[in-house]
């Protein structure tokens, strides 16, 4: 099924028509994997549309670009009020994904060209709903681990969020959907519990809230950041530790985190019933306070609410 297509796309400083957003097919980056990009969200809130801590996403982009040597031409400060702008041009009011990037461009072909081809800028922003679909929000999802691992560590690196990372991604998704579970785990080389195909995780056990750390070749997420500063802010205990496969089979909660999947309980392991099946009381609390934020019942004592004014005004192209 085809993306909701919104009215524009912002394309190297300039708003341009949907469709009309196109790349040569010897681009570099449909070759080679050299795309560095964010996954935001914008949420309808009693003051209007506001992107959930996009300074945070957008540094990481930079961030990104900096490890693969990809030069933006654009300031953070621009980049950010051009994911605005494109809420604000498409009349996305209730909501809407974003997906900021950028690319090595057409120019030489190659893995490192002697000339280095242009990099070239978009921010796109559509309606989407739920990654792992809005019922799997409340009633949970079936996973299971796959055959396929997790990148190891000084090989590619996890911590940037770029396309070409997303093959593994890929192949652990698709096993998993292949023998019928909604998403898939990859283990690291080590054995331990790394991250979805696109999710971290959370584990629960006696009250307290595992995750793996960031040497267990996780992407460092948002989201991910936004569960443990809200569960602490609210008593629970943290751990950022290694932990074994078997823990997933132990565990009282899990649930699953990002920017698509938003929060996502877990109901079942390789069809092993995680706790009582269904969405668990510490996992409420953190959706509860997690998606009030957006309707004002948490307070967004972090600034992370960041209102699409005429801010956008500031954007390239404007």
């Amino acid at each position: 099924m085809p993306l909701d297509a919104a009215k524009h796309i912002w394309f190297n400083g300039k708003l341009v028509p949907w469709e009309k957003a196109t790349v040569h097919v010897l681009t570099h980056a449909l070759h080679y994997g050299s795309t560095v990009f964010e996954g935001e969200r914008a949420y309808p809130t009693p003051n209007g549309p506001v992107i959930f801590r996009l300074k945070d996403h957008t540094r990481r982009l930079f961030d990104s670009a900096k490890i693969y040597s990809i030069e933006i031409p654009y300031t953070q400060d621009e980049i950010s009020a051009a994911c605005k702008q494109i809420i604000n041009v498409n009349g996305l009011t209730e909501g809407a994904y974003l997906r900021p990037f950028a690319f090595r461009g057409y120019g030489e072909i190659g893995v490192a060209p002697k000339i280095a081809p242009p990099i070239d800028t978009v921010v796109a922003a559509f309606e989407w709903g739920s990654y792992l679909g809005s019922e799997g929000l409340e009633n949970g999802v079936d996973v299971m681990v796959s055959s396929w691992q997790r990148l190891a560590p000084n090989t590619i690196p996890a911590l940037g969020k770029a396309a070409g990372n997303y093959l593994s991604s890929q192949l652990i998704s698709m096993e998993a959907k292949r023998l019928g579970f909604a998403e898939g785990i990859g283990l690291g080389v080590d054995g331990t519990i790394s991250e979805g195909a696109g999710e971290n995780l959370f584990i629960i056990r006696d009250g307290v809230i595992y995750t793996p750390g960031l040497a267990n070749s996780i992407l460092q997420g948002i989201t991910r950041d936004t569960v443990v500063t809200l569960a602490r802010a609210h008593g629970f205990e943290v751990r950022e530790q290694p932990l074994p496969r078997e823990f997933l089979y132990l565990a009282d909660e899990i649930f699953m985190t990002g920017t698509a999947a938003e929060i996502t309980p877990v109901r079942s392991v390789d069809k092993i019933t995680v706790g009582a099946g269904k969405r668990g009381p510490i996992t409420e609390a953190i959706q509860t306070a997690f998606f009030g934020l957006f309707t004002g019942k948490t307070a967004d004592k972090w600034g992370w609410l960041e209102l699409c004014d005429d801010s956008s005004k500031q954007a390239v192209g404007a």
